[in-house]
């Protein structure tokens, strides 16, 4: 080890000691190697498996909404479970590392199984610029810079964009979410967009109107297939 690296790893090492730092999911001290969450959360992590199997669940809930091409949930979402946990730390507490690190960690599942072979560019469910500001950042997007960052595919948030400020789809139920969302995105008329394969992605997906309305509003502006990534699936 050069004396660069020597003198980083120990001023890392006194770093970690005065302000340790803690899995995002379990509040356990992480250890040396470790980032934003444990081995053992990391190993507890509820994976579908269903970027392997077109017709998977989450896919039937499009049939005869959309016509999308593939519906890629990374993860199962349960009640209180670590899943849950980690969205909200994502969400609320001013966390993005936490999508950014799914999102490598699911590319890699998909690059592995060629799922994104002719995907052309990431685009992830805007926020709207009232919640934007509140938020600080997009959870969609620290998703897609996860995914990115692996898949080498463009990132691209000026053609998808959300003209209207809507309340928080948590607590609705089917028919009140695709009221909530059928008139609130649009696309910019944008040559990039158009003729493409596009990777929508968002970070849980339940009844699929959200991606239901962003995934047609692409394809009548003149992208060529549009397929979904999930961080998780609810029920």
């Amino acid at each position: 080890m050069e004396l660069k690296e020597f003198t980083y790893s120990l001023w890392e090492d006194f770093v970690r000691l005065i302000y340790p730092a803690y899995c995002l999911a379990c509040e356990q001290s992480l250890v040396k190697g470790e980032e934003t969450i444990c081995t053992n959360c990391h190993a507890s992590l509820p994976r579908t498996g269903y970027h392997r199997d077109p017709t998977n669940p989450v896919a039937i809930r499009f049939y005869g909404q959309t016509p999308v091409q593939q519906v890629l949930p990374f993860l199962h979402f349960s009640r209180l479970g670590i899943v849950q946990k980690l969205l909200h730390q994502l969400k609320y507490k001013k966390h993005p590392e936490i999508g950014q690190l799914l999102g490598r960690l699911y590319g890699h599942e998909l690059t592995k199984a060629g799922v994104l072979s002719d995907v052309d560019i990431i685009v992830p469910v805007p926020l709207h610029p009232r919640k934007l500001k509140q938020r600080g950042y997009n959870q969609a997007k620290a998703f897609a810079e996860g995914l990115a960052e692996v898949t080498a595919l463009p990132i691209n948030e000026d053609g998808l964009i959300r003209t209207r400020y809507t309340e928080t789809q948590t607590k609705k139920g089917k028919e009140s979410r695709w009221q909530n969302v059928a008139a609130v995105f649009h696309v910019e008329s944008v040559p990039a967009l158009q003729g493409k394969h596009i990777l929508l992605v968002d970070d849980v997906v339940t009844t699929g109107a959200t991606a239901s309305v962003c995934a047609q509003k692409l394809l009548d502006a003149g992208s060529a297939k549009v397929s979904l990534a999930f961080i998780a699936a609810g029920r």
